[in-house]
């Protein structure tokens, strides 16, 4: 019907564009206007169909960060990092993260997460020359994402022949941060010998400094409770058991869900990032063009964080009030802890990729392209501490009946602390004298992944037919290792809250350690409910070097050591000792050929495009860990909420598997006008699941908690979520620079890769705190279901003649049939991940050299992944959901001559907040209130 409805006004105006365009004005070729213009043709041109971003001119990316390029498109969305604020990742037709393909000039992107993905805030985009978002696959370049492929083209000097320097420096600065910090780059580009030699360099240095405020739930695990621990209870006595021959009201029936960890801190974060790139090209033979280019990024992320964490179990709730749903919307914990925590978080990212490119005309008609390169990152390759955190508090013999009592929606209500204080007494809820030493923990992640592939392909064109053959080899190899506390248990060394509290554990603290109190009046924009009334500030290295000043306790007594904790190896240094249980060694080698057929033709008079396509993708997986059983799990002599967990021998295990897959693919586009398309595409993709997660061995912490044994375990069989995709779209381009599109799409995916979490027993081992064998909960991954993904793409793109004004408006509705069942209590639930309406318009001014740009972003509710930050509940996998939000952005700029540009952003005008939840809307689980960001320079081009 809209096909039909838009043939008679197309069918009018079937030649008229080609007249009207041969009077235009010469064509722009920088600005908005320009780069938009590029983008059009590029989507109309294309055989499947493609999104396309495209420089508005040398060293004049249209956003500062790539990924928030990309969420203007149709179909696409960002998730940000909470702390940071900073987009950071991308979702296209609701499949986020690891199922969408990142290259850089056709070349797979090493990263060290372990993960498919790439963060986009490591791609620098002040000189980035191009994004195209392949939505359907190009067999040629690639059939591994079920989302979409995206790739990274960045400026050669033989794009643009001669001499060319570009400038830029800008100072930002974040509301909340109060700094201004610098970015500037340069980029130099110039050919020599008649053009047959060019070289070009660039370098640029950013940095961006953010204050987040932070309110947290770490997991809403689900359970069952006991009628003796609800409010109005007459039980003269309350041990919630699982005995089903026990008193009823003592027996745990009742299904809810609980708070484990409630909180809040505040975060500065430091985000410096160095990119450079030299690209040098050749051509010793008019036929023969060969490029070799070195990418290079270096970013270092600090934060630093201060604020508190309250920790709860589910047995030892009383008064307990629920909602419908089996929320538990407020309790009293009687002797509840509570913890001042400070952390650094200190990462260093280093990626560098080398390429060579050689293309070879051998004849007018045959083409050849080879290709080869070799990609690593690195996590931390210095062998930092990269994390270290501090804990103290109260607790014990003064610690209050805390609780909390949830009042509203996760989308603009916290939760209520009640009862808080030394012995509940509020006015002293920062009391110094009464906060003693807790735990302490380091972290030391160490990761690498190394990337080497190539390609060679061959292109012959004749007239109206193109055909493509090749293949091409991608070996992969991550590396991941981890060093902490836990593992040889220093963080228990001073645990216990100090004398304060009653305790043999832990030491009094000095009042020198903390530089005072932050406020939390107004802490979250647009939200109700209270937090403490204050944030004890303070610094973990501080308090890890005063606990080092006490002392050796193996060559002398210190009051408050806790003796039984580490073996007698604790010499006074939180040293951290490797964590064997979470090595692994991932190897994964890919083969694949391919075969594409393109030819144009006409069906009753009209322009008709084919192109069809197979790829053969063989791929052979290697999976290297340690594994380690539990023989023994003992409490702590001063805090009986900590375990240790003790190891038996190690166990290397290595295991192999192979899978092979036949990828084919279709495009067809029928121009049944000049201005009106129709596109219709079918094909096959996969997604393989995550490296990090194909490790052979059952990951046991060392360190663990009463009520919250938990149990890691991967599976090197994983097969890929394997899709069958088509697509159904009508494309209108009504005048230059203008377009209208209808894009319908439907995937059928199956095996989906799903978390399940069981309870269950490992090796007999008993749990002290009960007398009973320890429950763990053992969370693993499995194929499993299959699903289907529906949805349609709106496009419209305007510009109101010669005036200057456009828009670009978008919207995607997408539906499942495999929604989330917030009432499914299975351990088996699935549901899609990622799915979400989503809509942006953005408003633009171009013209008398002043560029001006509004842009809205919405995205509605969406279920981002199965999991929590603490995952220790009955029903599996506890579900994380992100509320909806709304940012709107500004720039402009203003070209006061040829060379020199001003330009300025601000972002996040409303002062947006991104939040998350649980299985239901009152189960808040993060609140990250990141600000407004403003940017204003200077480019200078010649």
């Amino acid at each position: 019907m809209m096909a039909l409805s838009l043939v008679a006004p197309a069918q009018a105006q079937t030649t008229a564009p080609s007249t009207s365009q041969a009077q235009d004005e010469e064509i722009i070729v920088t600005g908005i206007r320009g780069s938009l213009q590029r983008n059009l043709d590029a989507k109309r041109n294309a055989s499947g169909v493609i999104e396309q971003i495209s420089s508005e001119d040398i060293g004049k990316f249209p956003d500062s960060n790539v990924a928030a390029s990309l969420q203007r498109l149709p179909g696409i969305s960002i998730q940000r990092d909470g702390p940071r604020g900073e987009p950071n990742g991308v979702t296209v037709r609701g499949f986020g993260g690891d199922f969408n393909e990142t290259l850089v000039d056709g070349r797979r992107l090493s990263t060290a997460t372990g993960g498919r993905s790439i963060d986009f805030s490591t791609v620098g985009s002040d000189f980035v020359g191009g994004l195209t978002v392949l939505k359907t696959p190009d067999v040629s370049l690639s059939s591994s994402s079920i989302g979409a492929t995206i790739n990274v083209a960045y400026p050669k000097p033989f794009d643009r022949p001669g001499f060319h320097l570009a400038v830029s420096a800008s100072g930002s600065i974040q509301d909340d941060a109060g700094k201004v910090v610098p970015t500037g780059g340069v980029l130099i580009s110039k050919t020599f010998a008649d053009d047959t030699f060019g070289i070009l360099a660039n370098a640029i240095y950013t940095r961006h400094d953010t204050q987040t405020n932070n309110v947290f739930v770490h997991g809403w695990p689900g359970g069952k409770i006991a009628p003796c621990q609800q409010a109005g209870s007459t039980a003269a006595t309350c041990i919630p058991t699982d005995d089903p021959t026990a008193d009823p009201s003592q027996r745990k029936t009742i299904v809810s869900w609980f708070e484990q960890q409630f909180g809040a801190t505040q975060n500065y974060t430091r985000d410096e990032r160095v990119d450079g790139r030299i690209a040098l090209q050749w051509k010793p033979a008019d036929n023969i063009l060969l490029t070799l280019d070195d990418n290079y990024s270096d970013q270092r992320i600090n934060t630093d964080s201060f604020g508190f964490g309250i920790w709860f179990n589910q047995g030892n709730l009383r008064n307990v009030k629920l909602d419908k749903n089996g929320t538990i919307v407020d309790f009293t914990q009687a002797g509840s802890q509570t913890d001042f925590t400070a952390g650094t978080d200190s990462n260093y990212r280093r990626t560098n990729q080398t390429g060579l490119n050689v293309k070879w005309d051998v004849t007018d008609k045959l083409q050849v392209e080879a290709d080869g390169s070799w990609s690593k990152s690195w996590l931390n390759p210095d062998g930092r501490v990269n994390s270290k955190g501090a804990d103290v508090g109260y607790g014990f013999d003064i610690g209050p009946a805390l609780g909390i009592a949830v009042n509203g929606d996760s989308k603009d209500t916290i939760p209520v602390l009640h009862g808080y204080g030394v012995n509940g007494n509020a006015s002293r809820w920062t009391d110094l004298s009464a906060i003693g030493s807790h735990v302490t923990v380091n972290i030391a992640n160490k990761n690498t992944d190394e990337i080497k592939q190539a390609r060679l392909g061959l292109k012959w064109q004749q007239d109206d037919l193109t055909l493509r053959v090749g293949g091409s080899y991608l070996d992969d190899q991550f590396s991941f290792r981890s060093a902490n506390t836990f593992t040889n248990n220093f963080w228990q060394a001073y645990s216990g809250y100090g004398p304060a509290s009653g305790t043999p554990g832990g030491v009094a603290l000095p009042a020198s350690l903390y530089k005072g109190t932050v406020g939390t009046a107004n802490f979250l924009p647009g939200y109700t409910g209270a937090l403490p009334p204050a944030l004890l500030n303070f610094r973990a290295a501080d308090y890890q070097a005063y606990l080092t000043s006490l002392g050796n306790p193996q060559t002398k007594t210190i009051p408050g050591y806790n003796t039984t904790c580490c073996q007698g190896q604790f010499a006074g240094q939180f040293a951290v000792a490797n964590d064997v249980g979470s090595y692994r060694d991932i190897g994964e080698r890919t083969w694949a050929l391919y075969l594409s057929a393109n030819f144009k033709s006409e069906v009753a008079g009209m322009p008709f495009y084919f192109n069809a396509g197979v790829r053969e993708e063989v791929t052979h997986v290697s999976s290297t860990g340690i594994g380690q059983l539990p023989v023994r799990i003992v409490g702590s002599d001063t805090d009986k909420t900590l375990l240790t967990i003790i190891p038996g021998n190690q166990q290397p295990i290595t295991t192999k598997s192979d899978y092979s897959y036949l990828l084919p693919s279709m495009d067809l586009k029928l121009e049944l006008t000049d201005s009106l398309h129709l596109r219709f595409d079918a094909s096959r993709t996969l997604t393989r699941p995550t490296l990090n997660l194909l490790t052979p061995a059952l990951n046991i912490g060392i360190g663990q908690r009463v009520g919250a044994l938990t149990a890691d375990g991967g599976n090197p069989t994983l097969q890929p979520y394997l899709a069958d995709n088509f697509d159904a779209a009508v494309e209108w381009y009504y005048q230059r620079n203008s377009y209208a599109a209808v894009n319908f799409f439907l995937k059928d995916v199956r095996n989906f890769i799903v978390q399940g979490v069981q309870r269950q027993t490992i090796n007999n081992v008993v749990d002290p705190s009960t007398g009973t064998l320890a429950q763990f909960a053992v969370s693993q991954r499995v194929n499993g279901p299959k699903a289907t993904v529906r949805g349609v793409e709106i496009a419209w793109q305007n510009t109101f003649g010669d005036s200057g004004f456009g828009f670009i408006a978008n919207a995607t509705l997408v539906d499942t049939n495999k929604p989330y069942d917030s009432s499914d209590i299975s351990q088996s639930g699935f549901a899609v991940t990622g799915l979400a309406n989503s809509a942006n318009f953005v408003g633009f001014y171009d013209k008398h050299g002043i560029e001006f740009r509004a842009a809205a972003n919405w995205r509605d509710k969406y279920l981002l992944q199965f999991g929590q930050a603490q995952n220790t509940g009955s029903f599996g996998a506890e579900p994380t959901f992100v509320n909806s939000s709304l940012q709107i952005d500004l720039s402009a700029s203003y070209q006061i001559t040829e060379a020199i540009n001003i330009f300025g952003e601000a972002l996040n005008i409303t002062d947006e907040v991104q939040s998350t939840h649980g299985r239901f809307s009152n189960q808040l689980l993060d609140v990250f209130a990141y600000g407004r960001r403003f940017t204003a320079g200077v480019r200078y081009r010649f």
